[in-house]
């Protein structure tokens, strides 16, 4: 099943490439997408703005999701849930450092909800708490692509870009 995933940015990505990142991520290192448009808008204008540019962009990729999912190793959230849950709080907190998959899918802990995350963390909020609290919200999704290989499902499609 060909499906578009879409990445919010402030330069147009044709050739997707793994960087390490300086903030702890829900999915750990990775090339961020969405099969949600209306996020990646959002994220493209976030990341405009910590990086002091001007140019939001929205990139544009085709993937055979049948293929990548039948081909590779990955990790798939369909909701949050209590695995889902101490997942991104272990890739949040550092705690998962060596993780052999090449993709995952599943919810966004976005910033609407990081105090939910760390009432959680800080032992304020029970796992079912949480993800009571989570499942009442909107939540977006984000597939990930850890590795070289998984990068190469990717087929650069278009980009289009976003008033700031």
């Amino acid at each position: 099943m060909q499906i578009e995933v879409f990445h919010g940015s402030d330069l147009v990505v044709t050739n997707p490439e793994l960087r390490i990142s300086s903030r702890a991520l829900d999915f750990g290192p990775g090339f961020y997408t969405t099969t949600n448009r209306e996020q990646a808008i959002s994220f493209a204008k976030k990341v405009c703005e910590r990086n002091q540019t001007t140019s939001a962009v929205v990139s544009v990729f085709r993937i055979d999701l049948d293929k990548l999912k039948q081909s590779l190793i990955g990790k798939w959230f369909e909701s949050p849930d209590e695995v889902w849950l101490d997942f991104v709080s272990d890739n949040r907190s550092g705690k998962l450092q060596d993780c052999d998959l090449d993709f995952v899918y599943g919810p966004v802990a976005n910033d609407t909800i990081f105090r939910t995350f760390i009432a959680y963390q800080n032992g304020i909020l029970t796992k079912q708490d949480t993800i009571d609290r989570l499942k009442i919200r909107p939540l977006y999704n984000q597939l990930v692509f850890k590795t070289d290989s998984a990068l190469k499902f990717l087929e650069f499609d278009r980009s289009f870009s976003v008033k700031v």
